[in-house]
């Protein structure tokens, strides 16, 4: 099958999403679709989706000219697009989610459960992939979950597949895990489309690619002809800052230590400081327990062994109203499930933490709200509509600064920052960069919490690297190189680094 979308326009009210863009994918391709978030990737993949209707325009499927007016019609001509919400109910088997919403049943309007099983099984075998349709989904790790949505789709005779950001969750085995099915897809003839900020992953699985920038189609070509640092510039209009965004450091007052601090599972006998002004990275491999270990520190996670304390005070923290009283601010992992409140409005999110400091004899100081959150979209540059506006409506990273400006607010002594450019495009990733960088400036300490080696190399004036719930060593200065810190977060020890450090 080849798709192709000519001269396409959308406009929401007075504003272009889509400018005459052209796009197509052919069967036995991958091919890249790449903008910053607002660049109408996730407008483009609607109408082709059947989602939204275009203005002007047309789209061909083998030279047909076709038109969707709903989902459903988009799926009976072959187009599947999987979300980067996994559409699966985790308490269901595999085979129960491949027939949701067209179970098969018998003469008798039972279930057809053999049925659907062996269908299911047949096509596993087809595409040489070993996995059991009885399994549960809530046992299957992330990139399982992927490709049991590819082979949902596949049985829907799917002939395009659309992928918004597979691998956003992903460890680097389960990217590879993914990648190898999307090779075997491509083999069977399925055309792909793949949306991804991760250039890198757009470099080693892709064949062509799509540039947007602000609904305007500005490059289009061969991943073989280009480079990360070529699709990096035509997505943001200018050239990025690649170099170290380190500075000059000389540590300052301690402002939190923690000493010898374990729990029941996650983490053991961890010991460290961090000082004002510093940008302190932790880094290791997926189960390394850095998360589990900052969520208790911020009180989340209830009861642990060890000391922590807080501008060289001794405290006990049990809840996360305690942390924030200490001046512990956390941003947690995972934006969309954790860190915004997706019913309530951006206002309502960036001002959240610090609600009960506007209320007075039961009622909201609405002015003094308003101004301290308009502070905050100035200083960080929230691209934004209404205030009142849902959450959801802003691109991801602007999310995610209003997941900032929330602790922002609420000016913390210590900020906890848990993969922070997660799903967010190279322009908002330099943007966040320089927030946490200002923020060190004046004075906050900066824990930045990433499994991105480079981001880690890039951003922090030193890092520790855990492995398997244990703090492993540290690396700074000749040793911040993804060399050593992979040496490290695979087990191995800081004496095989060039030396113990302090």
């Amino acid at each position: 099958m080849t798709l192709e979308m000519q001269d396409i326009c959308k406009s929401f009210g007075v504003v272009r999403v889509l400018k005459n863009v052209d796009f197509s994918v052919r069967g036995g391709e991958i091919r890249a679709l790449i903008g910053e978030n607002g660049a109408g990737k996730s407008t483009l993949m609607n109408l082709l989706g059947g989602v939204l209707q275009p203005d002007s325009g047309r789209m061909l499927l083998d030279g047909n000219p076709v038109s969707f007016r709903n989902p459903a019609e988009s799926l009976s001509a072959g187009i599947a697009f999987i979300h980067q919400e996994l559409n699966l109910i985790n308490d269901l088997t595999i085979y129960e989610n491949m027939f949701i919403g067209r179970e098969l049943k018998k003469k008798n309007g039972l279930l057809d459960a053999d049925a659907m099983r062996r269908q299911t099984q047949e096509i596993f075998d087809k595409m040489d992939f070993h996995l059991n349709p009885m399994t549960m989904v809530r046992d299957l790790d992330a990139s399982y979950k992927q490709i049991v949505e590819i082979f949902r789709a596949l049985m829907r005779n799917a002939s395009i597949i659309i992928m918004d950001e597979p691998t956003v969750s992903l460890t680097d085995s389960e990217v590879e895990r993914v990648f190898d099915m999307m090779r075997t897809l491509k083999q069977h003839g399925v055309g792909i489309v793949f949306i991804s900020h991760k250039l890198g992953e757009v470099m080693t699985i892709c064949d062509r690619f799509i540039v947007l920038r602000d609904g305007v189609m500005v490059k289009d070509g061969l991943i073989s002809e280009t480079s990360t640092h070529d699709l990096a510039h035509h997505m943001v209009g200018h050239e990025l800052h690649i170099e170290s965004a380190r500075r000059d450091y000389e540590r300052e007052r301690e402002i939190l230590r923690v000493e010898n601090l374990s729990d029941e599972t996650a983490f053991r006998g961890v010991s460290f400081a961090v000082h004002a002004g510093e940008v302190l990275g932790v880094t290791g491999l997926l189960g390394d327990g850095r998360s589990e270990l900052f969520q208790t520190i911020f009180g989340v996670r209830g009861n642990y062994e060890g000391q922590i304390y807080v501008e060289r005070e001794p405290v006990q923290i049990s809840s996360a109203m305690q942390s924030r009283r200490l001046g512990i601010g956390y941003v947690p992992r995972n934006r969309k499930e954790n860190g915004i409140l997706r019913d309530m409005s951006i206002l309502e999110n960036g001002s959240i933490v610090t609600l009960p400091e506007y209320q007075h004899r039961g009622l909201i100081d609405r002015v003094r709200q308003n101004l301290d959150f308009d502070r905050q979209v100035e200083q960080l540059h929230i691209k934004l509509g209404k205030k009142s506006d849902l959450i959801t409506s802003l691109s991801g990273g602007n999310q995610q600064k209003v997941v900032l400006a929330k602790w922002l607010n609420a000016n913390p002594k210590i900020l906890v920052l848990d993969n922070p450019t997660q799903g967010v495009d190279v322009g908002a990733k330099e943007e966040i960069y320089h927030i946490i960088l200002k923020l060190a400036g004046a004075g906050v300490a900066i824990v930045v919490l990433s499994s991105e080696v480079q981001e880690i190399i890039r951003l922090c004036d030193r890092a520790l690297v855990m492995y398997h719930g244990r703090m492993l060593g540290e690396v700074c200065g000749d040793t911040m190189n993804e060399r050593d810190i992979m040496r490290l977060a695979t087990g191995g020890t800081s004496a095989e680094i060039g030396g113990e450090n302090e």
